[in-house]
């Protein structure tokens, strides 16, 4: 398994509704790519902003690269969600992972 890490920020009086849209329109989205498996949303507060960290999981580089286009690593941003984000990384960050129970 790949996973895909990669952080953005919004001010604290947005972050519901990026919240939302993460969770309700823009991750189920990703879905239709062949290897897609899921994605972690983690969230906390940062001073006046709110920051979130989204992992998202993957069968193979080749599922990835679908997504995010050859070279695997530019950030993919909803335009719907940019307008929300106060600033993110331009990049993402790809681990390889081994469950251990």
């Amino acid at each position: 398994m790949i996973m895909r890490m990669w952080h953005g920020w919004t001010k604290a009086a947005d972050a519901e509704e990026y919240d939302r849209m993460l969770r309700t329109e823009i991750l189920p989205g990703i879905h239709h790519i062949r290897g897609y498996r899921g994605c972690w949303v983690l969230r906390r507060a940062a001073g006046d902003e709110v920051e979130f960290v989204t992992i998202t999981t993957w069968d193979s580089w080749e599922a990835i690269e679908e997504f995010a286009g050859k070279g695997r690593t530019k950030s993919v941003i909803d335009p719907r969600a940019d307008r929300l984000l106060t600033r993110h990384d331009d990049t993402s960050e790809h681990f390889e992972a081994t469950w251990v129970p």
